[in-house]
């Protein structure tokens, strides 16, 4: 019997492929359920020509027409929630729940960008020149490759492709092999809601077979990356030689404190939906944990209690599952102790169980390698100044957060934790659209996503001078 497939977005036309790409369930991987195109290399340059073409159009179009577009998009996104999520649920294993929420805030990035499209471009200078009207004013950049992840499928793409539409650039967008799904939802919506030809365009392939033509045509101004640390270095290097502007999100060791005189019971509940939400496949998860030594021995049972609370849905596919098996065995054969957890659920899913270490040492992988899994590392530390030195000491730096009474403290953790997201007396995760965010040092470029910082990246300044007298 032949699988269902699912056409891509190039050029303005649903297009199919003469190969085809499987698409497997985690929760049951044993045969794929669907199939979509698996496109050339000359597919792909001809993309390009697409998007240049329509590039030339949308920028042309008035901003207040453009905003008009993506709010429809936004609206038919919500309306089409429930369809949505389940491919979602269907293609990466997350809860009904979690893929709804992802959905929802997908259409939540075109609604806020829609507004942002319709606000001030640029602005007045004073100028010591007499009757000289001086200024400058974003413009859009042209044509842009958004590479995004499979662990969320529908959210990171909203994130680069809402930003970059409502500046007028027109996009490429190349998701996860594992989830393709989800990123054809989006372009479906776009495409009905009224996008150009051209404007939008989902590279659906074998990346071994299309990474030339997707990164070497000379029509891309810029790209937007989320994914793993090696891949993306190689990106920046590879681009800085042509002048392409590169924005990156890349990995992180995100770490929580829990301080003497925190509200432990709030705590435990607040690392635990950090650390274990999507299976811990999330950049801002919480994976290395510090409590201070005073409250260590009341802690643990609490956070023990919390995660045996839990039932995680599976890993995006076998590779991701003996992945995050084998960082557990290290970190054992490197002598931390098992706490709950430690191993695969056999069965036709890619389910691991949530995992808590203790005995773990700074030297230990576990403690400096993203897991990018459902596994907790727990360290003891004396206090505030050993808790902020541990918090820095990794190469990482995207999020970390503090439980405490104090509001010293509070202040001390932001002030002097080297990362680009905190949270106090809350989880690592969970910024909203308007909220500008990204990580420091080995977890990304200085260019961050969401809010009105996201322009930045997507819009070059133009500074003009105007003459108006005799």
């Amino acid at each position: 019997m032949s699988l269902p497939t699912m056409e891509t977005l190039a050029g303005g036309r649903w297009i199919g492929g003469g190969d085809w790409i499987d698409v497997f369930d985690p929760a049951d991987v044993r045969e794929p359920y669907l199939r979509v195109p698996a496109l050339t290399a000359g597919q792909v340059t001809a993309i390009y020509a697409g998007a240049e073409a329509g590039f030339a159009v949308w920028r042309a179009m008035p901003a207040i027409t453009r905003s008009a577009i993506l709010a429809k998009a936004s609206a038919l996104l919500r309306i089409r929630n429930a369809e949505i999520a389940g491919a979602i649920v269907r293609e990466n294993g997350k809860s009904p729940a979690e893929a709804r929420v992802e959905a929802e805030k997908a259409a939540d990035f075109f609604e806020y960008y829609a507004g942002v499209g319709r606000q001030e471009y640029g602005s007045l200078i004073h100028d010591v020149r007499p009757d000289t009207r001086t200024g400058y004013q974003r413009e859009p950049l042209g044509v842009v490759l958004a590479v995004t992840p499979w662990n969320d499928p529908l959210i990171t793409p909203a994130r680069k492709l809402a930003p970059a539409l409502a500046a007028g650039n027109a996009v490429v967008l190349k998701p996860a092999s594992e989830t393709p799904t989800s990123a054809l939802h989006l372009a479906r919506a776009l495409h009905d809601a009224g996008v150009p030809a051209g404007v939008v365009n989902v590279v659906t392939g074998r990346t071994a077979e299309i990474s030339d033509a997707l990164l070497n045509d000379p029509r891309i101004a810029a790209v937007s990356f989320t994914g793993g640390n090696e891949v993306g270095e190689a990106l920046r290097v590879r681009l800085a030689a042509r002048g392409v502007r590169f924005q990156s999100e890349l990995g992180g060791k995100n770490a929580s404190v829990v301080l003497a005189g925190a509200n432990l019971p709030k705590a435990a509940a607040a690392v635990v939906a950090a650390a274990f939400g999507q299976a811990g496949q999330r950049c801002t998860a919480t994976s290395r944990l510090l409590v201070d030594r005073a409250v260590h021995d009341g802690f643990l049972p609490l956070l023990l209690a919390e995660v045996r609370k839990l039932r995680l849905g599976p890993l995006v596919s076998r590779a991701q599952q003996r992945s995050v098996v084998a960082h557990i065995d290290l970190a054992v054969k490197q002598g931390a102790v098992v706490e709950l957890g430690g191993g695969e659920v056999p069965g036709p899913g890619c389910h691991v169980e949530p995992t808590v270490l203790t005995g773990v040492t700074a030297d230990m992988d576990v403690w400096r390698e993203e897991v990018f899994g459902p596994v907790l590392a727990v360290r003891v530390v004396d206090g505030l100044d050993e808790a902020i030195t541990a918090v820095n000491d990794t190469r990482y730096g995207l999020a970390a957060a503090v439980f405490t009474d104090s509001l010293a403290a509070a202040h001390r953790f932001l002030a002097e934790v080297d990362c680009g997201q905190i949270a106090v007396n809350t989880t690592t995760s969970g910024w909203d659209v308007h909220q500008p965010f990204g990580g420091f040092r080995d977890s990304g470029s200085p260019f961050k996503e969401q809010g009105p910082e996201a322009m930045r990246f997507y819009t070059k300044v133009k500074t003009f001078a105007i003459h108006f007298g005799s």
